[in-house]
Protein backbone atom coordinates (compact mmCIF):
# COMPACT_ATOMS: atom_id res chain seq x y z
CA UNK A 1 0.00 0.00 0.00
CA UNK A 2 1.49 3.16 -0.83
CA UNK A 3 1.67 6.33 1.51
CA UNK A 4 -0.58 8.32 -0.32
CA UNK A 5 -3.27 5.83 0.15
CA UNK A 6 -2.95 5.14 3.85
CA UNK A 7 -3.29 8.56 4.25
CA UNK A 8 -6.74 8.85 2.56
CA UNK A 9 -7.57 5.94 4.19
CA UNK A 10 -6.60 7.59 7.83
CA UNK A 11 -8.65 11.24 6.22
CA UNK A 12 -11.63 8.81 5.58
CA UNK A 13 -11.41 7.33 8.86
CA UNK A 14 -11.19 10.69 10.37
CA UNK A 15 -13.96 12.34 8.77
CA UNK A 16 -16.32 8.89 9.64
CA UNK A 17 -15.50 9.77 13.24
CA UNK A 18 -15.95 13.13 12.71
CA UNK A 19 -19.15 12.81 11.02
CA UNK A 20 -20.32 10.07 13.87
CA UNK A 21 -18.60 12.00 17.29
CA UNK A 22 -18.72 15.88 15.76
CA UNK A 23 -20.78 16.57 19.37
CA UNK A 24 -17.72 16.05 21.34
CA UNK A 25 -15.53 17.47 18.67
CA UNK A 26 -17.88 20.35 18.78
CA UNK A 27 -17.21 20.11 22.69
CA UNK A 28 -13.29 20.15 22.73
CA UNK A 29 -13.50 22.83 20.48
CA UNK A 30 -15.38 24.83 23.15
CA UNK A 31 -12.95 23.87 25.67
CA UNK A 32 -10.16 24.68 24.04
CA UNK A 33 -11.15 28.25 23.53
CA UNK A 34 -12.52 28.57 26.80
CA UNK A 35 -8.88 27.44 27.60
CA UNK A 36 -7.50 29.91 24.99
CA UNK A 37 -9.10 32.86 26.24
CA UNK A 38 -8.75 32.18 29.82
CA UNK A 39 -5.08 32.24 28.98
CA UNK A 40 -5.28 35.35 27.33
CA UNK A 41 -7.16 37.40 29.94
CA UNK A 42 -10.65 37.43 28.57
CA UNK A 43 -8.59 40.09 25.88
CA UNK A 44 -9.99 38.44 22.96
CA UNK A 45 -13.17 36.41 23.44
CA UNK A 46 -15.08 38.05 20.80
CA UNK A 47 -12.41 37.01 18.62
CA UNK A 48 -11.91 33.42 19.95
CA UNK A 49 -15.60 32.78 20.58
CA UNK A 50 -15.54 33.47 16.07
CA UNK A 51 -12.64 31.35 15.46
CA UNK A 52 -14.12 28.22 17.64
CA UNK A 53 -17.61 28.89 15.71
CA UNK A 54 -15.55 28.90 12.35
CA UNK A 55 -13.88 25.59 13.74
CA UNK A 56 -17.24 23.75 14.31
CA UNK A 57 -18.57 24.84 10.61
CA UNK A 58 -15.38 23.52 9.24
CA UNK A 59 -15.80 20.10 11.33
CA UNK A 60 -19.19 19.76 10.72
CA UNK A 61 -18.48 20.51 7.24
CA UNK A 62 -15.70 18.43 6.90
CA UNK A 63 -17.10 15.45 8.59
CA UNK A 64 -20.30 15.08 6.73
CA UNK A 65 -22.66 17.95 8.12
CA UNK A 66 -25.03 15.64 9.60
CA UNK A 67 -24.98 18.08 12.74
CA UNK A 68 -26.87 20.62 13.83
CA UNK A 69 -25.58 24.30 14.07
CA UNK A 70 -25.86 25.67 18.07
Amino acid sequence: MALSDKLNELKNKAKEMVGEHGDKADGAVDRAGEFVDEKTGNKHSDQIRQGTDKAKEGLRNWGGGDQQQQ
